[in-house]
């Protein structure tokens, strides 16, 4: 027998516990998205609420667990007659994996059979066996948008709709929807994020005292785990009656207008889109107030669930993390609260024991002076720029030349005026917002992830021919299945109208659609290019192809060079955010040690092939082609042979050197100024001439 960590042993992580109790009392609140970091129980937690749940009775046989006492009418394995003796099980948690496709998903029907014997068999997916339990999705940022669109319509409506070559299959699927993800591997796109109902950020523990009894009790577990969970199991009981209590109750607490006008209010002020988040923030509050046995919603209510409701609604930039400004939800419903509106009937601040979440959003541990009040969302960009860059000590350095021995050649900005003395290494320039930037693409047909990019074949697009299936017919092509059978009738004995089918008649849609790739930057951070307007400029230009990037699916890394040796800023990763944030913070001055940049891009796309052989690369090198020691580029550019490559020339001035010119023909790249990332219009021209 596998015996669960307890939920009520897990160590702090209130907020957490409070949105994954409220889903268990309400499914109506819409599920819970966890964000942290790796390591913070996000996964034991989850697994350890399921067993809290309520054991339900469902129908003997029926793979869509259907309640004996109100069977669904509509149930493939039905009908089934109301009041049948039931068997009782405990609640089922299923878990998603990341590469799961969607016919697992959502149920498949075995089309051989269909047209070979002419049976409609339908083996039930993963949302089948959910209902009335748990979905788990790990690493839901992962998943295909596809398939989190399917996930999140099937928990909104209770309903999964099945649809396969004129076939329609329908049955409940209700469940409590947890996704679990870690922030730097990429985030959820906003209109995917606004479909869950809370959001909770973890992190770990800074308090030493709270690491070390996380561990104490952890291998206290690993050690027996039945004699550990038999010590927490009064708690247990006493949690799985409340939730039981409390699920009982919620069909009883009213919603005063007051609080009605309350939740409007708040979700106005925060100018979240749309008006999911009133009704997600009204079923949390009711559940709530049921969770606390109270029959009627508070304030303090409606405070613990905008906590937990809004933050993921307010992002307005793709960059933008989660965030809540508290002070002005505390000003709002005071503002908005009645005399006669108790703020509760208990303690203000708490988890699931004791009456809501805390208002202090510190780790424990954390001084006050420690964070900032006001989280990323509400900063400025400088002050969100100075929040996220590292301290870093300054180094006296002079710019270079175009052979890397003194001051740069022109001695000129990006405005063509003399600059009044060297830039200092070190120095941080700031960056304005992102624009729109031209199609960049990998030539050829890839077979890659799926995204918006370059050409590939994939599961999901327009239909570009037929081939004989390799394993089960996912995608039949008709019209070719029936052209493959057509000659062979006479010799299969068919005299009347109709065909006679067989299985190696039968044909898939091959399908081209477009895929994500990964974007590898290598940007030039030397003193050459260390005028403050020109590497403002440049930070923005990549920015935008960042946000590129994000739009696209793709994966991105970050590689810069300057001084003695190239970095590697942000390995590839799906998470874009993060490279926004490095490149903010990204110093300049020193050397240019091009050849030293070129060798680490050949090195990072030769570990990432290996890793994602089908993800194709894209390099983009931002540089205006000076180097510290010319000789070597030429053998660091024989290494990125055969790989896409985008050089963007930053040269500017009434003296250029043509060195990127020179430098993009050696990579046999495609080559792209600076000035005509900003003119969108002019560098969609010049492509479509390219092309």
């Amino acid at each position: 027998m596998i015996v669960t960590y307890p939920f009520s042993a897990v160590v702090g992580l209130d907020d957490l516990k409070l949105a994954l109790v409220l889903n268990a009392v309400s499914p109506q609140v819409g599920g819970v998205l966890v964000r942290g970091e790796k390591g913070t129980a996000k996964s034991t937690i989850v697994r350890a609420l399921a067993a809290q749940l309520p054991a339900v009775d469902v129908v003997p046989g029926c793979r869509f667990a259907c309640d004996p006492d109100a069977p669904d009418p509509r149930c493939p394995d039905g009908p089934h007659e109301p009041g049948t003796e039931g068997v009782t099980r405990t609640a089922a948690l299923v878990e998603l994996p990341v590469g799961a496709s969607e016919d697992r998903l959502v149920g498949s029907l075995d089309v051989e059979r269909a047209l070979t014997e002419g049976v409609k068999a339908f083996e039930p997916g993963l949302l089948a066996a959910a209902h009335r339990g748990v979905l788990y999705v790990d690493e839901v940022n992962l998943l295909h948008d596809h398939l989190v669109d399917l996930l999140l319509d099937a928990a909104a409506l209770g309903t999964c709709y099945v649809e396969r070559e004129s076939v329609s299959v329908r049955h409940a699927a209700r469940f409590l929807l947890v996704g679990t993800m870690n922030p730097e591997e990429g985030e959820l796109r906003p209109q995917l994020l606004d479909r869950f109902g809370l959001t909770v950020e973890v992190r770990a523990s800074r308090d030493p005292a709270e690491r070390a009894e996380v561990v104490r009790r952890r291998l206290a577990f690993d050690a027996d785990a039945e004699a550990f969970a038999t010590r927490w199991e009064r708690e247990e009981s006493a949690l799985a009656a409340r939730i039981a209590v409390a699920r009982a109750l919620v069909p009883e607490v009213r919603l005063p207008d007051a609080r009605l006008r309350q939740i409007a209010t708040v979700c106005a002020a925060f100018e979240v889109d749309g008006l999911r988040a009133d009704l997600v923030t009204a079923n949390a509050a009711i559940a709530h107030a049921a969770w606390q046995g109270r029959d009627a919603v508070t304030t303090e209510d409606v405070r613990a669930a905008a906590r937990l409701s809004l933050p993921h609604r307010r992002r307005r930039d793709p960059f933008d993390a989660p965030g809540l400004d508290e002070r002005l939800l505390d000003e709002l419903l005071d503002r908005t609260s009645d005399d006669d509106d108790p703020r509760g009937n208990g303690p203000e601040d708490g988890g699931p024991d004791d009456g809501g979440p805390g208002r202090d959003s510190r780790p424990p541990g954390t001084p006050p002076s420690a964070v900032d009040a006001r989280p990323p969302a509400h900063r400025g960009p400088a002050e969100a720029e100075r929040a996220t860059a590292p301290e870093r000590p300054a180094v006296a350095d002079r710019p270079e030349t175009a052979d890397g021995t003194g001051q740069d050649a022109a001695g000129e900005s990006a405005a063509g005026t003399p600059e009044a003395g060297p830039q200092a290494a070190g120095h941080v320039a700031e960056v304005a917002a992102p624009h729109r930037v031209p199609l960049l693409r990998v030539p050829g047909i890839g077979e890659g992830s799926a995204g918006r990019r370059s050409r590939s074949r994939t599961r999901h697009g327009r239909s570009t021919g037929a081939r004989r299936p390799t394993g089960q017919v996912r995608d039949l092509h008709v019209a070719a299945t029936l052209l493959a059978a057509a000659p062979r009738q006479r010799e299969r004995g068919r005299r009347g109208p109709g065909l006679v089918l067989r299985g190696d008649d039968l044909r898939e849609v091959v399908r081209e659609g477009r895929e994500g790739n990964l974007v590898l930057f290598v940007v030039d951070a030397s003193g050459s290019m260390a005028a403050r307007r020109r590497m403002g400029v440049v930070k923005t230009a990549v920015l935008s192809l960042l946000l590129d990037a994000y739009q696209r699916r793709d994966k991105v890394g970050l590689i810069t060079f300057r001084g003695a040796d190239a970095q590697v800023a942000l390995p590839p990763t799906s998470s874009v955010e993060a490279g926004a944030a490095r490149l903010r913070s990204l110093p300049t001055g020193g050397r240019t040690p091009l050849a030293a940049g070129l060798t680490r891009a050949a090195e990072v796309l030769r570990v990432e092939r290996l890793r994602d052989p089908a993800r194709r690369p894209l390099l983009v090198l931002v540089t205006d082609g000076r180097a510290t020691a010319g000789g070597e580029v030429d053998r660091a550019a024989a290494l990125l042979e055969g790989t896409a490559a985008v050089v963007v020339d930053c040269e500017s001035g009434p003296v250029r050197l043509g060195l990127a010119v020179r430098l993009a023909a050696r990579l046999r790249a495609r080559l792209v100024s600076l000035d005509a990332l900003a003119d969108l219009g002019s560098v969609v021209r010049d492509y479509r001439k390219a092309v």
